[in-house]
């Protein structure tokens, strides 16, 4: 598996290549993009399987130079909140604070032109109207282009109804398809009957295709045929219009073997898209044996039944919309659909485990790219566990294993609400409360909600003591300390986090949330005057993670070592610590840890003889702020770098010159801003010039307490 790549805002490249790709519709492309320039929100509508998808992505491929263009598919959401945090999601927006998703998407987009294509969205039909709704109205420069099989239902909503292709095209298509299976069949008699009686129907053609290995377009004619004349008593007449699709689909699950079938049905609990290990696990036993479902598999993507695709975390597969219906429903008509649910949540409750033991280990950005992947699975296991009777308990504990995923890789809005529906319920399992109790609390830290914060570690606190729980006593009392450094009470601070480590020492607990322990720790030491102990500290953190190939909190420590650095006049150090820290904390959606970072470099860039860098870099950080939340939590020891520099910035540039510095900054989206911290915007590397040694300048308030790194982001639980 490969670690994840950095998430930008959206472009055509996030349109699926496997959809951009067809044959014919030059007259429905044309009309399509007519529509769209006269409306702002535009609805391709037809049957399953009639091409909305690929017209949609087309049409968008080819939409005005200069819009972003964002693909949100809906089809996996089984939760109509959660189309919130699929948009958000396609947009490749990550907010720390409390703001809903759909208000940072309007500030995300807020005086640009844009272009969202819903796809699949028919099921939250009204969830997505509403959305839109709000969307087009607080976003003037937004076009909405849908694809569904019905309207929105929204005032000023144009219609695009899409028919079938017409006989040349389909049967263009159909030999198209069949030369990517590497038969050539003559566009003979055969075949246009067959394409006629499939009605055009892209999907249906391409199913007939995928047959020609074993039979000849006239046998598959010969056999669609006595299909038609079962369902209506041999009136070739009397089968509806569009019913073909689902002849057509009925008709090549006929033609499957018993395991293709069995295997066909069983693959439809899956959301999106799911790879091999995922597929041999939920769906081998009772008929089918796990050594034989990759051949299965094989066969049923020969036969067009899945796709293949390649995903940031190895290959996957993923079965079309009708096609999952169709065995949906057969799978339930086999009375199997609730053991398969069970095992579908028992592979991704195993994965989360695994994954959360796997964060503090060199396999830390695979474990970010899997997740990732997994999404639409693991939100399907986690509202399956918190609907059905006595799933409570292992809900909890799902909701709170995934705490690297919430925290870690920058999905703190959608934690927090799958983790507060955990905890409202009783789940009679007290250690998986315990833990969903912490990590809601950890969260709410993050998102600067103190009170919420304060009752969830609380209530942790004190029913972990009357359980004698010591590892939640442990998590509570961190998560307790962690607020107390952002909120500027540092000796609380101290005395809480040695206390929670010692836990740690007492119960043999050793992960990244232990050494981001270790990190606070240090933090707290040199906000109160002992940089010498915070470097000890985070030396030993730097030592540890580097034994164990741990990245995230590694990054945190080599902040504070940064900054040390810095101070003892070596700003070279600094700068190599700090694009190491920021390449990771990028890496892994880490707002705070990157926008900490652009801070302090923006600091040592002014002590290196730059002013107007670091002037551009305090703007590209101030952008940033408002997806953290309070900049800085409004403290006055982590806004001492920004004061010190903005000082220093000013006083050489002048107050005009160093506006325009930071607007300049302020027009740099994140891996912009990333890449010109970096150093990889064409910015030359700045010679090397004395840093201050010794105590800080005064300036303020600033003087007096001494800045020495970020505060928390993240830590970790082994195993619950």
């Amino acid at each position: 598996m490969r670690g994840p790549q950095r998430p930008g805002p959206a472009t055509r490249g996030d349109l699926p290549p496997e959809l951009t790709a067809f044959v014919g519709r030059s007259a429905e492309l044309a009309g399509l993009a007519e529509a769209m320039g006269t409306a702002r929100l535009v609805t391709v509508t037809g049957v399953g399987g009639v091409g909305k998808s690929r017209l949609a992505a087309r049409a968008a491929a080819r939409s005005a130079p200069g819009n972003a263009v964002c693909w949100v598919e809906l089809s996996p959401v089984r939760d109509p909140q959660s189309v919130h945090y699929a948009l958000a999601e396609a947009l490749g927006l990550t907010d720390h604070t409390t703001r809903t998703p759909v208000e940072v998407v309007c500030r995300h987009l807020a005086d640009r032109p844009a272009l969202l294509v819903l796809d699949g969205f028919e099921h939250q039909v009204e969830a997505v109207s509403l959305l839109v709704s709000r969307l087009l109205r607080e976003l003037p420069g937004l076009r909405v282009l849908a694809a569904g099989r019905r309207p929105l239902g929204l005032t000023g909503e144009r219609l695009f109804p899409l028919a079938p292709l017409t006989g040349d095209e389909a049967v263009e298509l159909f030999v198209d398809r069949a030369r990517q299976h590497g038969l050539e069949p003559a566009d003979g008699p055969a075949v246009r009957e067959l394409c006629d009686r499939l009605e055009g129907l892209p999907l249906a053609v391409e199913l007939a295709a995928g047959r020609l290995r074993a039979l000849s377009p006239a046998q598959l004619l010969q056999r669609l045929d006595d299909r038609f004349r079962l369902l209506t008593g041999g009136d070739r007449d009397a089968l509806p219009r569009h019913r073909a699709l689902r002849t057509a689909i009925g008709w090549s699950h006929e033609l499957c073997t018993p395991a293709e079938r069995l295997l066909w049905a069983r693959l439809s609990v899956f959301a999106r898209t799911f790879d091999l290990e995922a597929a041999e696990y939920v769906c081998s036993g009772d008929g089918l044996a796990a050594e034989d479902v990759l051949d299965v598999l094989a066969e049923l993507l020969a036969q067009s039944v899945l796709t293949r695709e390649e995903g940031r975390a190895g290959p996957r597969y993923r079965m079309l919309d009708t096609v999952r219906e169709y065995g949906s429903d057969w799978l339930e008509a086999t009375g199997d659909a609730p053991r398969l649910r069970r095992r579908h949540r028992d592979w991704y409750l195993g994965l989360a485990t695994w994954c959360e033991l796997d964060w503090f280990s060199p396999r830390q950005r695979e474990v970010a790219a899997r997740v990732e992947a997994e999404l639409p699975n693991l939100r399907v296991a986690l509202e399956f566990c918190l609907t059905e009777p006595d799933e409570a308990h292992l809900g909890q504990y799902l909701a709170g294993s995934l705490w690297f995923c919430w925290a870690g890789c920058g999905r703190l809005s959608e934690g927090r609400r799958w983790l507060e529906r955990s905890v409202e319920l009783d789940s009679g399992y007290e250690r998986s409360r315990l833990k969903a109790l912490w990590v809601l609390g950890y969260v709410a830290v993050l998102q600067g909600d103190t009170v919420p914060a304060l009752a969830a570690l609380r209530e942790c606190r004190e029913q972990a003591e009357q359980v004698a729980d010591g590892a939640a006593m442990a998590y509570a009392e961190h998560r307790t300390g962690c607020l107390a450094l952002v909120t500027d009470d540092m000796g609380r601070a101290e005395t809480l986090l040695r206390s929670a480590l010692e836990r740690y020492r007492e119960i043999g607990e050793l992960n990244s949330n232990v050494l981001m322990g270790q990190v606070e720790l240090a933090m707290a030491r040199a906000f109160q005057g002992d940089l010498p102990d915070a470097v000890r500290l985070c030396e030993d953190v730097r030592r540890v993670c580097e034994d164990h190939g741990e990245r995230w909190a590694r990054s945190y420590a080599l902040y504070v070592l940064a900054y040390a650095a810095w101070r003892d006049g070596d700003p070279v150090a600094a700068r190599e610590l700090l694009q190491d820290c920021l390449e990771d904390a990028h890496t892994f959606r880490d707002l705070l840890g990157s926008v900490l970072c652009i801070e302090l470099l923006a600091l040592v860039t002014v002590g290196q003889g730059d002013p107007a860098e670091a002037a551009v870099l305090q703007g590209a950080a101030a952008r940033l702020w408002p997806s953290v939340g309070l900049p800085l939590f409004g403290s006055a020891y982590y806004n001492a770098p920004h004061e010190l520099c903005e000082t220093a910035a000013r006083r050489a540039l002048g107050d005009g010159r160093y506006e325009e510095c930071v607007r300049e900054g302020a027009r740099l989206d994140r891996d912009a801003a990333v890449a010109r911290a970096l150093g990889h915007g064409g910015v030359r590397p700045l010679p090397a010039l004395p840093a201050p040694r010794g105590p800080v300048p005064s300036e303020g308030e600033a003087g007096k307490r001494e800045p020495a790194a970020s505060p928390t982001r993240k830590g970790g639980e082994t195993a619950g």
